[in-house]
């Protein structure tokens, strides 16, 4: 992917309405100022409300998608910026839709037996005693719609299930359990057909929340990931594969666990990730010499490659 010279009247979407709006906001500006440093005189479009009309009559010659979650990595926003003939950074409609559902992204993983923890749909009138008995303890209860880790809550006994069902439904009608893997977390970016160094995350707290991920300064990243190059290129491969099944285009980040035993195990694929201060694909960038502002000009470059 090689930069071009002149990319036009470049808008970047950032805010919207998710509830990782927050981190949106702080991606955006991120982006807006590298641009600038870059020499081009971009524009940010705040989606909130999602009224497009602003962003038509601005009459972008290519967007940066700076949003996450709901209504701007969901394929939603993808669509109407098809319909409005504007190309874009990142997946397609489907992709988009997909990555967002972690459910179906499972369903599309395990169709090509890449490995991804069990899993079961929960619901009003779900067996919590049996969910317990197929996943075991712990296990994880997540939102099936969101990221950023809000409303995950990791369940220590069945007596707690209830109460994590009904904490994520604050952010989802749709609501999953997971069978939880006792090990190490890695993930893996990917920029155009090229994965990126693992990053090892460690949370003294054992658990990789929106705090750790956004807020904590404790939270340790180890680049290079003390991985053997054999195990490194496995985790590549894996994490390329999965990109492809979803259907995954021009950049994003693959979410990994590795359990004692030494098998990686997907957890789920970020089709629009952070680009904050505390983000991951800036860090595993910048390790093979590709600092941020390059990193953003190349992922503007993919809105012309699709």
């Amino acid at each position: 992917m090689t930069a071009s010279a002149d990319y036009g009247r470049v808008v970047v979407l950032y805010g919207g309405d998710s509830a990782e709006r927050e981190v949106s906001l702080k991606s955006g500006k991120a982006v807006l100022d590298s641009l600038t440093r870059s020499g081009l005189s971009p524009q940010g479009y705040d989606t909130a409300g999602g009224d497009l009309s602003g962003l038509e009559e601005m009459a972008p010659d290519r967007v940066f998608i700076a949003l996450h979650g709901r209504g701007g990595e969901d394929g939603t926003l993808q669509g109407a910026l098809e319909l409005m003939g504007i190309p874009y950074t990142g997946s397609g409609v489907l992709a988009s839709a997909v990555g967002m559902d972690k459910v179906r992204t499972k369903w599309l993983w395990r169709s090509q037996e890449l490995p991804t923890p069990d899993s079961v749909t929960l619901g009003a009138g779900s067996d919590l005693a049996a969910v317990v008995e197929r996943l075991g303890l712990p296990l994880i209860v997540k939102p099936v719609h969101e990221g950023s880790t809000l409303g995950i809550t990791i369940v220590e006994t069945a007596d707690a299930l209830k109460a994590a069902y009904q904490d994520a439904m604050h952010y989802d009608s749709r609501v999953m359990a997971e069978r939880f893997i006792h090990g190490e977390e890695y993930t893996v970016s990917v920029l155009g057909d090229m994965a990126l160094p693992s990053i090892r995350v460690e949370v003294p707290s054992g658990f990789y929340d929106y705090t750790a991920k956004y807020v904590s300064n404790d939270t340790l990243y180890h680049l290079p990931s003390g991985l053997s190059d054999e195990d490194e290129t496995e985790l590549a491969r894996l994490c390329l594969r999965a990109f492809e099944v979803v259907g995954c285009h021009g950049w994003g980040r693959v979410d990994v666990m590795r359990d004692a035993q030494g098998t990686f195990w997907l957890i789920e694929v970020n089709t629009s990730p952070g680009m904050t201060d505390h983000s991951l694909v800036p860090q595993a960038a910048a390790h093979i010499g590709i600092d941020f502002d390059q990193l953003v000009l190349k992922i503007l470059d993919t809105a012309g490659s699709r």
